[in-house]
């Protein structure tokens, strides 16, 4: 499983004036974010300037969708550049971190809407660009095999580096980018991506096969989740830009530059599984969201990942409404590590291993309470058989039910230490991690939840000689209930912005099966290859799913604006399991618009989707105005705006809730007042078409529609309504529910969310 913790660097926002300040720090690289506006001539002094300074100053210019560059600066040099005109914020380089088969069959099981034709054609010609810890040509996912020529448009390069060359590109992989960091002499050894656009970790090249691999028949992880692996958007093209390094951290500097180029270069899609931290969201300060708002100025559909925060609320990141936002799901697949014990009873716990015990339970079975090294010994961490925490003589031969509760160690760690003095085997418990597929190797080891957890700890108890054995992994298909919201899935609300519903919608990505680099041994099994394809976990794996789906989208309908393209995959959701029961999270709740965002995506409903919520730039503009941007700094940010453009008088957070957005959000709701949203939605199904309105909502809770039914014509293809809420009774719990535009042939939904804070 790859799930990676994130970090960010902070700075401070005046809004009432035109420009930002930084927090004085060390020496060390500064971003300088100049928005929309064409390079000036003080921009190009300023350049020339750092140029001609001892060792690499200027680490890399952005001058193709958006203005600016990132250069080494003091502090005091910082502050000064942050002063001058044309500048929008300066802020320091932040590190982000990467969010990290049969998923599509899944998906198009799940789907019940069934449309007039998908084309076998889907995604042809369409160019996904994704920013990622770059690709290995070389995987059969990557053949260009029956594909036509590149498209004319194209712009890009594809970037010769260490183990790479321009043959490594084909009619596939069209582009690859790599950007190389500071190499200056200040002792500064921050990691930066190398020089190659080869995928050094294996992220970018699974991230990419899911988006747009060609089929590979006879996939499997070492004979696991075999079958023909495919991408969702099998005859799209891919251009990596390899911003990440083989560590996982994605440099600012080099993520901007990454979405300079992929604007000029001519990419329709563009997919991002990585991010920073939960928090505040500081748009200026934040390159995804400065690189993602002049992409999508530029008709670009940009695709991020929730983030791996969750359980917890309010840790969903990469939340600018310009954003399709993924959170990550299971499918109905189960890699099942069975736990034997007292000879007939059986355990279906989780994981990966390929180990080659005794099938008949014949192995002592102890826990690590009652293997404590000595009763002195502090007894949670002998619980959570913590390295150090058992006595050799206790476990010698024996296979270990260990909690899972300190995760200061991980599951194989744990082991390795137990196996060092002897242990043959371990059980470990925990909710969580039964629910994804961590690799164990050829080491004995079954994750299992709670309650077996439990029940095995009884066992232990009654008996005085207990017995076990773990027996190797097997897949189990068409497993229930399917999705279930991934625990590790970011959620929402929205901090600070709770007029907002983040994420968007959500994905598969639990134990997904995809490419993987063939040379790292290090995922090789004992006098084993290398395995071809890899199973990965996180909101990584989700946001490719999605990327995918908006290329077929893009396909079939080429003019189609960004937001018309997020709003077709987010009212086409599906929001119920394979037992045709709501969707639900690990703990077994029924998820929730904080959770999921609209819902599963569905494969084929967001094809012809009937009615749409297009968002335009001047939505977004205002939305930056309600959150408190100043005019002035809005002007330096959007390329479009006529010169007598004025934000409002003050900042309302309030009026957020009617930007035309396919989710509603509405905050400060009371008992007996009513607040109302608009909303317009344009018709791209048959011309004459006739939509009612099912609302779903609690009973402390009144929603009225008006008009409550929409008639299209051949003359009108667009119309406005008004939501109206309003609270009956006091809730301490926000309410949730959804509006439902529907006539025989399209369900349009849309999620809200009223709170009372």
């Amino acid at each position: 499983m790859r799930l990676y913790s994130a970090f960010c660097l902070v700075v401070y926002l005046f809004m009432a004036t035109p420009f930002l300040i930084v927090e004085s720090g060390n020496d060390g690289v500064y971003i300088v974010y100049m928005g929309a506006s064409p390079p000036t001539a003080d921009h190009a002094q300023i350049l020339t300037s750092l140029l001609m300074r001892k060792g690499k100053s200027v680490i890399a210019t952005y001058s193709k969708g958006f203005s600016g560059f990132a250069a080494r600066l003091t502090a005091e040099e910082a502050e000064a550049m942050a002063k001058r005109e044309g500048v929008v914020s300066v802020f320091p380089d932040p590190l982000l971190q990467l969010h990290t088969t049969r998923s599509w069959d899944f998906l198009k099981y799940q789907t019940d809407l069934k449309i007039d034709s998908v084309s076998s054609a889907a995604g042809d010609d369409v160019i996904v660009g994704i920013l990622d810890t770059g690709i290995w040509p070389e995987s059969e996912s990557f053949s260009d095999k029956g594909m036509g020529p590149i498209p004319s448009r194209w712009k890009g390069i594809c970037m010769e580096g260490q183990n790479f060359t321009k043959s490594n590109c084909n009619r596939k992989l069209i582009g690859a980018r790599y950007y190389e960091g500071d190499d200056g002499d200040d002792g500064d050894d921050s990691p930066r991506p190398s020089g190659t656009p080869r995928d050094e970790s294996g992220h970018g090249t699974h991230v990419a096969s899911t988006v747009a691999g060609t089929a590979v028949p006879g996939a499997s992880y070492y004979g696991l989740a075999a079958g023909s692996a495919a991408g969702g958007s099998p005859r799209s093209r891919i251009a990596m830009y390899r911003v990440c390094t083989a560590g996982g951290g994605c440099f600012g500097s080099a993520i901007l530059k990454a979405f300079d180029d992929a604007v000029a270069d001519g990419v329709d899609v563009l997919s991002l599984s990585l991010g920073g931290s939960p928090g505040n969201p500081e748009f200026y300060s934040d390159p995804i969201a400065i690189g993602a708002f002049h992409a999508v100025e530029k008709g670009i559909v940009v695709v991020c990942s929730a983030g791996n925060s969750g359980p917890s609320a309010s840790s969903v990141v990469n939340v600018a409404p310009w954003i399709l936002t993924v959170a990550a799901t299971s499918i109905d697949r189960d890699f099942e590590a069975r736990v034997f014990f007292g000879g007939t009873t059986i355990i279906k716990g989780g994981g990966i291993n390929f180990s080659n015990l005794n099938k008949t339970s014949v192995y002592p079975l102890t826990d690590g309470l009652a293997a404590m090294v000595n009763s002195s010994f502090d007894h949670d961490d002998a619980k959570n058989c913590i390295p150090g925490s058992l006595d050799e003589d206790r476990v010698r031969g024996k296979i270990v039910l260990c909690m899972n509760e300190d995760t200061n160690y991980l599951a194989q760690e744990k082991f390795s230490s137990m196996e060092a003095i002897g242990a043959v085997g371990m059980i470990v418990v925990d909710n969580n991690l039964r629910q994804v597929a961590s690799k164990f190797g050829v080491s004995p080891i079954a994750s299992v939840n709670e309650d077996d957890g439990l029940e095995i700890q009884t066992y232990i108890n009654s008996e005085s000689h207990p017995v076990a054995t773990i027996l190797p992994t097997r897949v189990i298909a068409n497993y229930k209930p399917a999705p279930v919201v991934g625990y590790f899935s970011s959620r929402g609300p929205t901090y600070g912005i709770p007029n907002l519903i983040k994420p968007d919608i959500a994905a598969p990505g639990v134990s997904i099966l995809a490419a993987w680099p063939s040379r790292d041994k290090g995922e090789a099994l004992p006098g084993m290859d290398p395995p071809l394809f890899d199973i990965l976990s996180g909101t990584s794996m989700a946001c490719p799913h999605v990327s995918g789906l908006a290329a077929n989208v893009k396909s079939l309908h080429p003019t189609w604006p960004e937001s018309v393209i997020r709003s077709a995959i987010m009212t086409t959701a599906i929001q119920t399991n394979n037992l045709h029961t709501p969707i639900t999270t690990n703990d077994g709740s029924v998820a929730t618009p904080y959770d999921i965002g609209a819902g599963e995506i569905s494969v084929t409903g967001p094809l012809q989707p009937g009615l749409v919520y297009e968002t335009q730039t001047i939505d977004y503009i205002m939305f930056l105005c309600n959150i408190g941007y100043s005019t002035a700094m809005i002007k330096r940010i959007a390329s479009s705006l006529p010169s007598n453009f004025s934000c409002p008088g003050s900042a309302k957070a309030d009026a957020i809730s009617n930007m035309n957005y396919p989710s509603i959000a509405v905050s400060g709701l009371t008992k007996g007042v009513v607040k109302t949203v608009t909303r317009t939605v344009t018709n791209v199904g048959d011309q004459d078409e006739t939509y009612s309105c099912v609302v779903e909502a609690p009973a402390s809770l009144d929603v009225e529609v008006v008009p409550n039914t929409l008639k299209f014509t051949k003359n009108v293809n667009r119309i406005s309504f008004q939501v109206k809420f309003k609270v009956t009774a006091s809730s301490k719990e926000d309410l949730l529910g959804s509006i439902t535009w529907s006539n025989e042939k399209y369900k349009v939904r849309s999620p809200f969310v009223v709170s009372n804070s």
